[in-house]
């Protein structure tokens, strides 16, 4: 029985030949990396468990979410993060180089076949030349600074073919949105994709970063594109040595085997809120838009530049229309400059930032604000994600047209006079008091009031919104639990301590911050019971020892808002106090239990 990509990769950089689905190991982590945002706390973890860094060489700081350090809070961080390196001799690719993901592969650290690691929740665009590249919180990146090793669980594969002809005006933007339109935020989740098919053969490397950067809003834990003879030249050139391509066995056994002709695919964009809500252009086109975003890990490369430059030629943006351009690397910002293109970009109106990850932080170039209309090439469109206004996602080209036109088109159809501007929106303020609570004792067995929130695809923003990632003091995060998710921004006042939460799918989705769980326990919420969670939720969730269990089906207990609820989480049993019903749900598995004793995965790293 052979073994697909994720498999031959894992069991490559573990101590087995082979690994199975489910398995739990450890593997040896080739690159591991932090980011401005995290990168303190991870350094923080070091120095509060008396743990050093084991292999310098294979350890980077990247900084990418705030290159402008605009604010004294997050200048303070990357400086805290500069003198630990100082210190210990870590490289710094500083405020000037661009986004991380991006960089290891272009500088050539990462490669195909390797493992990476980061503080950065797209970490899986390492996919785009066949390498297993995963987001983690800092407890993750800290312990493998420390040991250069990693525990995780081998995920189930499926094989995605995309058959027929790409007709010319699919982007790869497109390719993905399709994929989303088809298979939702969590059809995919936990699973490792493999994408194969002719059209698929011919991505340049550029447009397969573009698709593997949002495996992370498909739920997948990666989509791995077997590389090209281009891209295996590409990272040869990078890294400087001959490397070995990684490919699934012949008769390697999928969980599924699924088929999808683009041939049929069509122009599309993503309606605000959520990156999955994707639709024909057709349905929202001339929608009206007060600004245009093109950037990100997803769309920053010289490709995507290229592109956005021959539309905007001897053009100007629409009157009251913004477009800002953020290049993903110092070195796409350079080529960009070298070819005329930022001149282009100047003289049609455009603002060009520093490279970066730019509108996915929060403060940088990309974000909006109340009523304002946006159309970006970013990865997620969650509400408050970029902003407070509302944000569309689709391709350069389409985001180029549209700030040319002042609504959303494509670039067939801009029209010869643009769109009248009209402006509109409040800035509205939300007070969440601040409650002290404490975080309970944790037992085996549970006992505690629910909340019952019937809501799927809850992301991390509307849990610990980006806004307060300058916070590690836990006992400031729970007043700012849930503040983001709509029917719930009063629930921190409202929460006690020792509360049961139980909600819907892939809850945790999107972002690899630690805030998102640790904000529940700064609450006392003792445990959360979900149909499914993101992958690095769930990670962050049991390395901190907070109590997380998944159900197939509690609709037999019976349960409304505030019921009483038992919870055996080593035999995975709950039961509804006020009827006495009870139903089986998941049980702690080995390494959860583990830790959980533990009080935290740090607090056994040995050097």
């Amino acid at each position: 029985m052979g073994l697909t990509m994720i498999e031959k990769i894992l069991a490559n950089h573990s101590t087995k030949d082979v690994v199975v689905p489910g398995e739990i190991i450890d593997i040896g982590i080739d690159v591991r990396a932090a980011r401005d945002f995290g990168g303190p706390n991870v350094v923080k973890n070091l120095i509060n468990n008396g743990l050093e860094v084991d292999d310098i060489s294979k350890t980077f700081f990247t900084f990418d979410c705030y290159p402008t350090t605009s604010d004294p809070k997050y200048a303070t961080s990357q400086q805290f993060c500069r003198m630990y390196a100082r210190e210990k001799g870590i490289k710094v690719y500083d405020v000037n180089s661009g986004i991380g993901t991006h960089l290891v592969i272009d500088k050539g650290l990462a490669t195909p076949g390797c493992t990476f690691i980061s503080t950065d929740s797209h970490a899986n665009i390492l996919g785009s030349i066949g390498a297993f590249g995963q987001g983690m919180g800092d407890q993750d990146i800290a312990a493998a600074w420390a040991s250069g090793k990693s525990w995780f669980k081998v995920p189930k594969s499926i094989k995605l073919t995309l058959n027929g002809k790409r007709p010319q005006n699919i982007y790869a933007k497109d390719i993905v949105l399709n994929l989303l339109n088809k298979y939702g935020a969590n059809t995919l989740l936990g699973y490792a994709v493999e994408l194969y098919g002719e059209e698929v053969e011919k991505l340049s490397l550029d447009e397969r970063i573009t698709i593997s950067s949002m495996a992370t809003e498909m739920g997948a834990i990666i989509v791995l594109i077997t590389p090209s003879d281009a891209v295996m030249e590409y990272c040869e050139t990078r890294s400087g040595r001959k490397l070995t391509k990684v490919e699934a066995d012949k008769d390697a056994v999928y969980d599924q085997e699924l088929e999808l002709d683009i041939s049929k695919f069509i122009p599309m964009v993503s309606r605000p809120g959520h990156p999955d809500d994707s639709v024909s252009i057709d349905e929202v086109f001339q929608t009206k838009i007060d600004s245009g975003f093109i950037g990100s890990c997803t769309n920053g490369r010289i490709e995507d530049m290229r592109e956005v430059a021959k539309i905007l030629k001897g053009r100007k943006t629409a009157p009251g229309v913004i477009l800002k351009i953020v290049p993903s690397t110092d070195d796409v910002w350079n080529q960009c400059l070298e070819e005329g293109i930022i001149d282009i970009f100047k003289s049609a109106g455009a603002l060009i930032g520093n490279a970066g990850c730019a509108g996915c932080a929060a403060g940088q170039i990309g974000q909006n604000g109340p009523g304002e209309v946006t159309i970006s090439t970013g990865n997620r469109n969650f509400a408050g994600k970029q902003g407070k206004g509302e944000v569309y996602l689709g391709s350069p080209a389409e985001v180029a047209a549209s700030t040319i036109a002042g609504y959303i088109t494509t670039p067939d159809r801009i029209p010869e006079k643009p769109a009248e501007f009209k402006a509109t929106g409040k800035i509205k303020k939300v007070e969440v008091s601040k409650k002290d609570k404490s975080v309970s004792q944790k037992p085996a067995v549970i006992e505690g009031k629910v909340w019952l929130i019937d809501k799927d695809d809850i992301d991390t923003d509307m849990i610990f919104h980006n806004r307060y990632l300058t916070i590690t003091d836990i006992d400031e995060m729970g007043q700012y639990t849930f503040d983001n998710l709509e029917g719930w921004k009063d629930f921190a006042t409202k929460a006690e301590s020792g509360d049961i939460i139980i909600t819907g799918k892939n809850f945790g989705a999107g972002s690899s911050r630690q805030q998102a769980v640790d904000c529940f326990k700064s609450l006392g919420v003792q445990i959360i019971i979900a149909e499914s969670f993101g992958a690095i939720y769930e990670r962050n969730a049991i390395n901190a020892a907070f109590p997380i269990l998944t159900y197939t089906n509690i609709d037999e207990l019976g349960l409304k808002q505030r019921d009483k609820v038992r919870i055996d989480i080593e035999n995975g049993i709950i039961e509804n106090l006020k009827n006495g019903k009870k139903v089986e749900i998941s049980k702690f598995f080995d390494v959860q239990m583990e830790i959980y004793k533990r009080d935290g995965l740090l607090r056994v790293i040995t050097n």
